[in-house]
């Protein structure tokens, strides 16, 4: 049974981990202002619905793709590269 509950613990503890926002590390500095951010992601097809900082300070955008399809896409914030897309 001990074993039965440390198997859940982990696998519930991997999945919050999996779940988690992804960490950008740039220094602010270096970080592109939000609106050449929005500018870059429009003229590569996306279309931008929100738009917010993430806790692990990533940008994050809400909106759609090209085709349409909705996107939550985490750039990291200077170079406006995607880290992770859901």
């Amino acid at each position: 049974m001990h074993k039965l509950l440390a198997l859940i613990a982990a696998l519930l503890t991997a999945t919050a981990t999996l779940a988690a926002d992804p960490t950008c590390t740039s220094p602010k500095d270096k970080w592109m202002s939000e609106a050449d951010f929005k500018a870059k992601v429009a003229a590569e097809g996306f279309k931008v619905k929100n738009f917010k900082v993430t806790k692990g300070q990533c940008y994050e955008i809400y909106g759609t793709d090209k085709a349409g399809k909705k996107v939550e896409i985490h750039y990291d914030p200077a170079t406006a590269t995607p880290v992770a897309f859901q």
